[in-house]
């Protein structure tokens, strides 16, 4: 297939529609994460769909000092990994397409949910994000729009704008691709030399000694159910076997059997990772760590159950990454 270079709204609205249109949104510098993506909306379109990518670096979430000057501009290799990935058009939009006379004055307000974690460290950032959302989704008019789980505030965020002020598009988000050694894929990456790769590793790293650390209390605590209030306990959390459930079993069974892991020690295991990429050269420096409710990012409590989001962000020479896992508190896991 031969996938259309278009430039204008216009060109777009031209195309004959039979099935649905799926839309995946980026700011170029295509990788395998955006292809994850691509693909995933091909098969939801399905043949007689059509799969369109939005191309466009948008300058409303890009803050003073960040790097919108050098961001990636790829366009040609775009197309090409588009294309490879089944997408019938890339809509790349110069800026006056988007924003007609210049920087809107009119924009969409991402809210408090917008000014923690990401929005704290980048005031006016998911402002810009929400803003540039909505008018690409006015001009794709698409059936169902995708984002990759790696931005997942932002992914939360829109799905809440798309709810509250009720646009008529279906939200789809697409779990994480990493490379093989866990760092999250991202057009940053490639500002990385060789040795700050290996401190970046750190994030990703964080998230897995985190997301172990929940496992093992959640196995404890589920055993922990099953067994007399005595010290048999702990000699049957220690059968488990796990080193650090082992460890643990004591004050587990010394205590009432909870319902869920403690999301404390979860980030406290994550923290440790962090701590000790901070004292490497070059070291991590990191913004922030925490645990969170996907449904408004605010950070979870001892007790809390349910789907969770364990999200880290921090910066690596000149290079600023985030990333995240989702967790599930509680039976349900």
């Amino acid at each position: 297939m031969t996938t259309a270079l278009l430039r204008t709204a216009e060109a777009l609205h031209a195309r004959a529609r039979v099935g649905r249109r799926a839309v995946v949104m980026t700011m170029g510098a295509l990788h395998e994460g955006h292809a994850t993506l691509i693909r995933t909306a091909r098969e939801i379109a399905g043949r007689d769909g059509e799969v369109v990518v939005t191309v466009f670096v948008n300058p409303l979430q890009f803050g003073a000092g960040e790097d919108l000057d050098r961001y990636p501009r790829t366009l040609d290799a775009d197309l090409k990994i588009a294309e490879q990935a089944g997408a019938d058009a890339v809509f790349a939009p110069f800026a006056d397409e988007v924003y007609p006379g210049g920087e809107p004055q009119v924009r969409i307000s991402a809210g408090p949910m917008g000014e923690r974690l990401e929005g704290a460290s980048r005031p006016g950032h998911f402002d810009g994000v929400l803003t540039v959302v909505a008018k690409l989704l006015h001009l794709t008019r698409p059936d169902v729009a995708l984002y990759g789980q790696k931005d997942a505030q932002q992914l939360a965020l829109i799905r809440r704008m798309v709810r509250d002020l009720n646009f008529g598009v279906e939200i789809v988000g697409v779990p994480t691709v990493r490379e093989e050694d866990g760092l999250a894929l991202s057009s940053r990456n490639r500002y990385l030399s060789a040795v700050e790769r290996r401190t970046a590793l750190a994030l990703s790293q964080a998230l897995f000694a985190g997301r172990d650390r929940h496992a093992a209390q959640e196995a404890l605590r589920a055993r922990a159910r099953e067994v007399p209030a005595t010290r048999a306990r702990a000699e049957a959390l220690s059968a488990i076997g796990e080193s650090r459930a082992a460890a643990d079993a004591h004050a587990v069974a010394k205590a009432a059997p909870a319902t869920t892991s403690v999301p404390a020690d979860v980030v406290a295991a994550a923290r440790i990772v962090l701590e000790d990429a901070a004292r490497l050269k070059p070291p991590l420096e990191v913004d922030y760590l925490a645990l969170v409710d996907p449904s408004d990012f605010t950070e979870i409590s001892d007790g809390f159950t349910g789907e969770a989001v364990l999200a880290v962000a921090a910066r690596v020479g000149t290079t600023r990454l985030i990333d995240n896992l989702p967790l599930t508190f509680g039976a349900a896991s």
